[in-house]
This record gives structure tokens, sequence and C-alpha cells, in this order.
């Protein structure tokens, strides 16, 4: 802004002198007037230009003293801007190399230190910036503070060219922050935690209203429990549009503890059938979460572990007999793993209109991992109009049932089964209550070798399976 105010005044202040010429009146001395061409007719009577003889002896000594005068003045001017404007000059090349650029709500960054100093300084409403290129990972930030009108965004300045926080033991690690919206983002080769959102230990008062939307997440750990995105103490969330690739071996793609209402959707999850422990996992108490629209393609043994084993001290805000409850998994499409589904520890949830291609053992198990006395036993699971289309050498039984539970509790009902190498071989045992179940019906896909699950428009089971997601 200083520098535009600089500018603005040196071309007024030139305008003033260019194209003119000094003038003397007869009556009142010289005087500043337009070119004689340019004037009006009024003037020329009354002015005439210094070129001419001028008579009065008086009038011409004041008029070389004031032109004398005036180029003195306009030589330090010159060189005081000129000289000004330099300096202004090479402190702006300083600051922008070790500064983020401010304008407004607005701040862009251009490596790690800019970040971690913008998400510092962050106020409700502030909009940071990421150009293209490697950040350092390892970036850490607390009690960054937006609010429900004026949230603070974290995004790529090019989504086409995504900025990468690279390694680092977490990527990027926020905690007790409210009203955060971080977009379009890549967090490559963490050692431990690709993303890290957490209450900072203090359970009464956990992260909320937090958004990661459009992250790229990949080759995190490789080994140990590692997680793509890990949630703890996180209240009002939503994961969108995200892609999780490569986490830990006994890890997670997200991994939540002790979270409330919360949305995970329209993601894709990645990496082995019998690698890496869980795509989605919800325990240590965590409730009201809706997983839906997703792709879980070979997520981990479990895609999707409702539930878990979580040592007491870490359960938000305090144990209360449940590892999960209220959780809804619908609408997502799963390729492969072990167990697609596993209740554990659950106090309530459903699984419903989803697709399970070719899981590789049991279709959704039924556990209880956490054995202390104030936990009840896994219960009240639902498993409700979903596609499982399976190979018969692989898939004997469609569910798995630990001791400790009550399967009594659960229901089956309004699902297609069907055995593609066999379909004669689709009528699986269904150890649990169930009803209106249908077996050895082709659900005809769009094109199975393409990865397209979607059903064709005359599929006897087009209302079952997943459905078009809504805006």
């Amino acid at each position: 802004m200083l520098l535009v105010q600089i500018f603005k005044t040196s071309v007024r202040w030139q305008g003033q002198t260019n194209g003119m010429c000094l003038v003397g009146s007869r009556t009142s001395g010289p005087s500043l007037r337009s070119d004689p061409a340019t004037r009006p007719r009024d003037m020329k009577k009354k002015c005439v230009p210094l070129a001419l003889p001028v008579q009065c002896k008086y009038t011409s000594n004041r008029v070389r003293h004031w032109q004398s005068q005036w180029h003195t003045e306009r030589v330090i001017k010159d060189k005081l801007l000129n000289g000004l404007l330099s300096l202004i000059f090479s402190l702006s090349v300083l600051v922008a190399s070790t500064s983020p650029v401010f304008s407004a709500e607005s701040v862009t960054v251009a490596n790690s230190d800019q970040l971690a100093a913008a998400l510092g300084n962050a106020k409700p409403g502030t909009h940071i910036v990421l150009q293209p290129g490697n950040y350092q990972g390892g970036i850490f930030a607390a009690n960054v503070t937006g609010t429900e009108k004026q949230p603070i965004v974290v995004e790529a300045a090019d989504v086409k060219r995504p900025p990468v926080i690279l390694g680092g033991n977490v990527g990027l690690h926020l905690a007790d922050c409210k009203y955060v919206e971080i977009k379009n983002l890549v967090i490559r080769s963490a050692r431990g935690n690709g993303v890290n959102i957490d209450d900072g230990g203090t359970f009464a008062t956990p992260s909320h209203h937090i958004t990661l939307n459009g992250l790229t997440i990949e080759d995190i750990g490789p080994n140990g429990n590692r997680d793509g995105i890990k949630l703890s103490g996180v209240d009002d969330f939503v994961v969108k549009n995200c892609t999780v690739k490569r986490w830990g071996n006994r890890g997670s793609a997200i991994d939540m503890v002790g979270c409330h209402q919360g949305e995970i959707v329209g993601c894709t999850f990645q990496y082995g059938d019998e690698t890496g422990n869980s795509g989605v996992q919800t325990k240590g108490g965590s409730r009201g979460i809706r997983i839906h629209h997703c792709r879980f393609n070979h997520a981990g043994q479990r895609a999707v572990n409702i539930g878990g084993n979580t040592d007491l001290e870490y359960f938000r805000p305090e144990p209360l007999g449940y590892e999960a409850k209220d959780i809804t998994v619908s609408d997502c499409t799963f390729v492969g793993s072990i167990s697609p589904i596993a209740f554990v520890g659950v106090d309530g949830a459903s699984v419903r209109h989803n697709t399970f291609y070719r899981p590789t053992k049991w279709v959704f198990r039924i556990l209880q991992e956490s054995t202390s006395s104030r936990f009840f036993p896994c219960r009240n699971g639902r498993f409700e109009k979903n596609i499982v289309v399976f190979q018969f050498g692989k898939i004997r039984a469609a569910v798995n049932i630990g001791p400790g539970t009550q399967p009594k509790s659960f229901r089956s009902a309004g699902n297609y089964w069907y055995c593609d190498d066999n379909p004669s071989r689709s009528q699986l045992s269904i150890s649990i209550s169930n009803r209106q179940e249908v077996f050895g019906v082709d659900p005809q896909f769009q094109n199975v070798k393409r990865g397209d699950f979607r059903l064709k428009s005359g599929s006897p089971a087009r209302i079952i399976g997943p459905r078009p997601a809504t805006k």
C-alpha cells in the first residue's frame, strides 16, 4: 500500500509541471499557467510567456529567483523519492524471503516455517494459501480458532499442483482447534501419523468443527500403529473427498478415538487385504459417526472396524460401556479385505445399502475385545439391504462370531448374496437372526473388470446396495 501511495503522489506531483510553462502577468508578476495553446481564452489576454520580453526589472528578478528555487527543490525531491523507493524495494525482498505475505484476511505461504507462523497467528476468517512445492513435515499448531461464520481455511493455491507436506514424525498436527478447514493438500511419508487432530489432552474441551477436504495421504509409517488420519477427541467433524493409501501395517487409514458426531464421505481407501489393521476405525467411546459413499479397495484386514480395544485412560469423555455407539456405514463399495466389516464392542450400529465384492474370509464379524466388566457385550448390530458377491472357495460362512458377544441381538435382512464362481453355492450360513434374504441372483454390475460396481438399469437388486449421493 505504501508503494502504491508513493507512486500516486509522484505521478500527481509530476503532472502538475508536465507540459507547463511559467508566465508573467503584467500586473501581478510570474505564476504557473498552462501552455498558451491550451489555456482558456480569457487567460491569453492577461498572461504572456516568459520567453517574451518583460519590461519590469522587478518581475524578471523574481522569476529568475523562483526558477532557481523550483529547480533545486525538484532535484532534492527526485533524489529523496528514488532513495525511498530503493529502500522499500530492498526491504520488501528481505521480508518476502522470511515471512508470509498478508493481504486483508489472506496469507500466502511458501514453506513450512511460514505455514506454522500463519497458523499460530490465524484469526477468525484467516485464509492461508499454500503455494506449490514441498513443505517439511512436523508442522504443529495449537488453539487455531475460527468461528462458525468465519472459519480458518488452509488450502492449496493451485489444486492441480497441490503442495506436498513431506516426512516428519507427524505431517500436520493440530491440537485444541475449532472451526478449521484444510483443503487440497498432499501429506506423504510421515513416520508417525499423516494428519493428527486432537484435543491436546484436555478431554473436556474437544476440538470441534474440523473439515478435511480433498486431502491425499500416502505412504505413512510404514511399520507399526501409524495412521493416515488420527482423530482423538474431535467432535462435529467432516472428512470428505480424501484419498488414503498405504498407512502403517498395524494402523488405520482413519483412526478415531473418542470422537462424536462426525461424517466421512466420498473418500477412497486402499492398501491390501492382509496389510494394515483397518481402513476406518471408530473406538474409545466414539458415537454418532456416519461413514457413507466411500470406496474401500483392499483397505486392510477389517475395512471398517466399528469399535475396537482402547485403554481406559484414552476414552473420551469416559468409558460408558461401549467402544462405539450409533455408527452407520452406508452406500459404500468394498473390494476385498479379510472381513470388510467388524462389530467390536459395539452398542448399536447399522451397515446398510453397501456393495461387498469378494471378501477373502468373512463378510462381517461380531467380536468383544474390551474384556473389562465395565463394558456391555457387543450387541445391537444391523446388516440390511447390502449386496454381497463372493467366491465359494474363499467364503464358507457369512458371519464370524466371537466369545463374550450377544449375537441374538443382531439382525440381517433384505440382503443379496451371490456366489459368482458357482451361483448354486450362494446360500451361505447366516448364524444370526435373518429374514427376506435373496440368494443366487446376479446383481448385474456395470463392469466388474473396470471396477464399476454400479448396477445396470435392469438389475433385480436396483433398490438394494449403494444409493446415489445427494448434495
